[in-house]
């Protein structure tokens, strides 16, 4: 196993009486994703099942250990070995009394329907399944070479306090509202011997929203990814879900080849087989059917703050660019993302009246309604400017009309929670004025909008707080314009950004940053004659041709 210092849990101590588990977030699994689940982890009878361990972290009603009794009894039979061999082969947990029950009764119906001796059948079912909280078992009780299973959805808030508090202990990755399927993540990997898998159906939040970073973090670097397969619309259970269900593959050992796929709703038994067998097979290394579609990287994606979503093919191409180019953000060539200046009162420190203070004390503000048309239209627009060029607040003593105007509205300035924290600083803006940034040119881009909006201000601005903006020692600033007004920046956004109403995109600085770019030195003079004219026209067409030149790429799939 490897070794994870960060998400140990060695001298860890449990409640011996914890109050009893909520009764809900329970979902049986179908038994045909159960069969796809182990063929894909190639849990198969013509293996000697008996020599390796299975684990089903919680384990319901029995629908993973049906299909994994039928298994093993067929490799007995394979290898002529009785099946009481098996007894170590399985453990399975759960904290319903009625499911232990209920999973042994159909391990032990599954057994005898295929030959074997109700005593051995039933002794076998009996050391398979044990009423226990997974989370909160010692490492030895669940070394496993697979982890199978569909983990319970239940938001943690709504555990009881006290197996809540023991459960945080246990798994360091369950921080802040995280659901409790994150532990049994966490759980099943840490338990996993040199080269096991884990192969989980479970909603696919985590692998992009907050709570999930810290379990994106152990995968990335402990791990491999080898499976996301989105199964959003598929009739994988006996119920309807609100989740959004994905099939995961994770081994112990480095970071190998994965495969990124989706499906639609005509994804069923059938289907299934024939992805087992792309997958499995290992080439081509794309594949597009009327119900799914799936690509083969050389890698998962190496950041842990959060992973795309995208197409399968629209995957495979971002992590090709994300392998072979450097992050826009690079101090190689100075190139920086950012935020516009946030005030914490723009009713007072917004104006359009030049003559409101001293001249010195008025900037000129970039706001998003002036990139409107993709070229800057000021509006007029002034930042009442407490802040000096050195990055100090002004001497309101030397300012008398400003310091009358600061006064006019001191209530309302002296009430923000800056002004409470530093009360002697209570005219102060949230953020400095940066004033290098002013006179540098600037790609500026509005918070949220419908498609990619780089909007090139020379250095006569200071963007506001809902534009983002770039600067760099490097790049010819219609040049790298173009290059983010192209599809392919837009994919990058797209892949990371939260999605808003009507298809809306946040062009936030995290997610600008995702944009991978080529070394602006190596980019043809006809190529950035191209994109700075595809910028200058805000020709869409004409930037992704060009970009997808310069990134050596024949086309930007959908």
């Amino acid at each position: 196993m490897a070794t994870i210092e960060l998400f140990g849990t060695d001298d860890l101590s449990f409640p011996e009486s914890l109050e009893e588990p909520v009764e809900y977030g329970e979902v049986s699994t179908r038994a045909w994703v159960v069969e796809l689940i182990l063929n894909l982890l190639g849990y198969t009878t013509e293996k000697d099942l008996c020599e390796l361990r299975l684990v089903e972290p919680a384990c319901g009603g029995g629908a993973f250990l049906t299909v994994v009794a039928s298994r093993i009894s067929a490799s007995c039979h394979v290898h002529q070995r009785p099946i009481t061999d098996a007894i170590g082969a399985v453990r399975a947990f759960d904290l319903l009394g009625r499911n232990v029950e209920q999973s042994r009764a159909l391990i032990a119906e599954t057994l005898q329907r295929e030959g074997w001796e109700p005593k051995d059948a039933r002794r076998v079912a009996t050391a398979w399944v044990k009423q226990a909280d997974y989370l909160l078992q010692s490492d030895s009780e669940h070394r496993a070479d697979y982890v199978v299973g569909n983990p319970p959805y239940i938001r943690l808030e709504d555990v009881p306090d006290d197996r809540m508090a023991a459960y945080r202990r246990a798994c360091p990755t369950m921080g802040g509202r995280a659901d409790i399927y994150i532990g049994f993540y966490e759980v099943a990997l840490r338990s996993l011997n040199r080269g096991g898998q884990l192969g989980f159906i479970c909603a696919d939040r985590w692998m992009r929203n907050q709570y999930g970073r810290r379990l994106r973090q152990l995968v990335t670097r402990h791990f491999s990814m080898d499976l996301a397969l989105m199964m959003h619309d598929v009739d994988a259970f006996d119920e309807q879900v609100s989740a959004y269900p994905a099939i995961t593959l994770i081994s112990n050992k480095r970071q190998g080849a994965a495969v990124a796929a989706d499906t639609n709703r005509s994804f069923g038994v059938e289907q299934a087989g024939d992805f087992a067998g792309w997958y499995l097979k290992g080439k081509p290394p794309t594949i597009a059917t009327v119900s799914y579609q799936a690509a083969r990287m050389p890698h998962w994606f190496p950041e842990e703050d959060s992973w795309p979503s995208a197409s399968p093919a629209r995957l495979a191409i971002l992590e090709d660019l994300t392998e072979r180019f450097r992050p826009l953000e690079d101090t190689k060539t100075g190139t920086r993302v950012g935020i516009g200046i946030a005030t914490g009162a723009d009713k007072v420190f917004l104006t359009k009246d030049k003559d409101l203070v001293e001249e010195g004390r008025l900037l000129p503000m970039a706001m998003v309604r002036d990139t409107t048309s993709g070229r800057i239209n000021w509006d007029g627009t002034y930042l009442v400017n407490p802040w000096t060029a050195s990055g100090a607040l002004v001497d309101l003593e030397a300012f008398p009309r400003l310091a009358s105007y600061f006064e006019k509205h001191g209530e309302a300035l002296r009430k923000r929670y800056i002004a409470v924290k530093q009360p002697q600083r209570w005219y102060k803006t949230i953020d400095k004025v940066d004033h290098h940034l002013t006179g540098r040119p600037k790609l500026l881009f509005p918070d949220m909008k419908l498609r990619i909006h780089p909007v090139l201000d020379e250095g006569d601005l200071y963007p506001h707080h809902n534009l983002y903006f770039i600067v760099s020692d490097v790049w010819d600033m219609r040049v790298l314009g173009g290059l983010l007004l192209s599809r392919v920046a837009e994919a990058f956004v797209g892949a990371y950004a939260v999605k808003m109403r009507g298809g809306t995109l946040r062009f936030q600085a995290q997610y600008l940053r995702k944009i991978r770019v080529p070394d602006p030195a190596t980019i043809s003079a006809s190529d950035q004659d191209a994109l700075a004219e595809a910028f200058d026209k805000r020709d869409v067409e004409a930037a992704t041709e060009a970009a997808l030149r310069v990134y050596r790429l024949t086309e930007l799939p959908d």
